[in-house]
């Protein structure tokens, strides 16, 4: 079939011409000219069975791989159909690039009746995202992906939307990609730098907030606490940012009361790179005596929580030049970490039941370097986030701020693609596990070793502990429930039903070398 190099082409080789070499998103009438070029510039087309199992698979790309992640969905349905993902990348801060056909030149807005016609699709999306731009030729159209991955870089992570008309897509091409250049993040005040190294220097209580914003500043983070003496608590984007095994460890516990009154009493309180959201804190709040924000978005410097001193700036170069202010011997040193970490652990016992031995048992069946998938269920928010311990960042895949159910199974997808050969595994509810149901025959498809542990609490728990606060009778949340093991056998993967917290790790020991997902259905009704 001959190859015309077109509006197509113009996207496909400036992606390729980005490294980007996956992309999540489904076949449509309309985007056929993008899939014409996959191949021929290396580019692997994953389908899911859902445009917003294409986004989540995108931003979970992301989230572990430190590259951006592509969907590729068709005009008007294809595209509102992923808008929840798209929004879910943009509360959790994520590079994605979703890109959509659209109307053809000239009919956008005219209600004519055409196939897939939106009132304004490109409008919708840029209160979504970051921005969405619709573009009016070939030229534009490869411009708009370079100024893409020029926005991605240098700045607060997040993702953005191109639309491209029909006509455009098909219209002739001859020119070449144009890679872009690196934005480089704003630089720290080396003055408030030195301001700031002092006054941790002298604090004989400091404590160190990580959030999702420091993920890629692992060492320095370790080193200045370490330096300190400073506990790390981190939010729940931020989990693993310091080894959660190490002594200054507090976890992800920014949410739990214990942590919260030792923030307020701190006389060092440094946040790096979070906005301190009620995502986390569950209603309640941070404050410190002295707080210092460090954050490369001159918008969350003050977010939630006044700042006493500010450092703008990528997360991982203000810290070193910290470390190198610092003076030789801090006043910090005395371990406040451990009794801080034993009085979170007791408080997050209080809401996390049993859901703290599935954790326990899952992380003991599972290699150290594991990446897990949660979703909006309470085995993960009361579980994962405080049993489920990480030895390092971007291995905790769940959306806590946008709080969406069904992200687990296409970002499982979107992450086991993302890093290859890392074993993958995913921990979820029953409730969770049926909004994207349909993405367990993608996974049997793309031949992943993962294990797909099942919760079933027999419907939407949390809601009904909800409804039950408020002096309202259930209603709405107590579901019937299909035979998981044998729905995951009907679509090709291995099923297994067990109530034995013993048999359970067995289970998900053998499924990380199995050849393909194994949904392990554990009913705790």
């Amino acid at each position: 079939m001959t190859e015309q190099r077109n509006g197509g082409a113009a996207v496909v080789e400036s992606l390729a011409a980005h490294g980007v070499d996956t992309i999540f998103g489904i076949p449509g009438t309309h985007n056929l000219e993008l899939y014409r070029h996959f191949t021929a510039n290396g580019v692997r087309a994953i389908t899911p069975r859902h445009e917003q199992g294409a986004g989540y698979a995108a931003e979970a790309y992301a989230r572990v791989s430190r590259r951006p992640g592509v969907a590729i969905t068709t005009s008007g349905p294809g595209l509102t159909n992923a808008m929840t993902a798209a929004a879910t990348a943009y509360a959790e801060s994520q590079p994605v690039l979703l890109v959509s056909s659209g109307m053809p030149t000239g009919a956008e807005g005219r209600d004519l009746g055409q196939l897939h016609e939106g009132k304004n699709l490109s409008g919708a999306m840029n209160q979504i995202v970051a921005w969405s731009r619709r573009v009016t030729s070939a030229d534009e159209a490869a411009e708009a992906v370079t100024e893409a991955f020029s926005f991605f870089t240098g700045r607060r992570p997040r993702p953005v939307h191109i639309e491209i008309p029909v006509d455009v897509l098909e219209q002739a091409w001859s020119g070449r990609p144009r890679v872009a250049a690196a934005t480089a993040p704003p630089a720290p005040d080396p003055v408030a730098v030195g301001r700031v190294a002092e006054l941790l220097a002298a604090a004989e209580r400091p404590l160190i907030i990580a959030g999702g914003g420091a993920v890629d500043a692992q060492p320095e983070v370790t080193a200045l606490a370490e330096a300190l003496g400073a506990p790390v608590v981190t939010t729940v984007n931020g989990k693993g940012v310091v080894d959660e095994a190490h002594p200054l460890s507090v976890g992800a516990s920014i949410r739990l009361r214990a942590l919260q009154k030792t923030a307020a009493d701190s006389d060092a309180l440094l946040v790096v790179g979070s906005e301190l959201g009620d995502s986390d804190l569950w209603e309640g709040q941070i404050r410190g005596r002295v707080v210092i924000r460090c954050d490369i978005d001159p918008t969350q410097l003050h977010k939630n929580c006044p700042a006493d001193h500010v450092l703008l700036g990528d997360a991982a170069a203000t810290l070193r030049g910290l470390i190198e202010a610092l003076p030789s011997k801090p006043a910090g040193g005395v371990d406040r970490s451990a009794p801080l970490r034993a009085a979170c652990q007791e408080e997050a016992a209080a809401d996390a039941g049993v859901y703290a031995e599935i954790n326990a048992a899952v992380r003991a069946a599972l290699p150290t370097q594991t990446i897990l998938v949660g979703d909006s269920s309470q085995v993960t928010y009361f579980g994962s986030v405080h049993y489920f311990d990480l030895p390092g960042p971007r291995r905790f895949c769940y959306s806590p701020g946008y709080a969406t159910l069904g992200y687990g199974l296409p970002a499982a997808l979107g992450a086991s693609l993302g890093r290859p050969g890392a074993p993958v595994a995913v921990l979820l509810g029953d409730g969770a596990l049926m909004f994207s149901v349909q993405e367990l025959a993608t996974l049997v498809e793309q031949r992943l070793s993962l294990p797909i542990i099942v919760v079933d609490n027999g419907g939407f728990r949390e809601i009904e502990d909800q409804e039950t606060a408020r002096g309202i009778a259930p209603l709405g949340v107590e579901l019937h429930n299909p035979d998981f093991s044998a729905l995951a056998a009907a679509m090709g993967a291995k099923g297994i039903r067990t109530t034995s917290m013993t048999d359970l790790s067995d289970h998900v020991a053998a499924a990380v070398d199995a050849d393909g997902p194994t949904l392990i259905h554990f009913d705790i009704r």
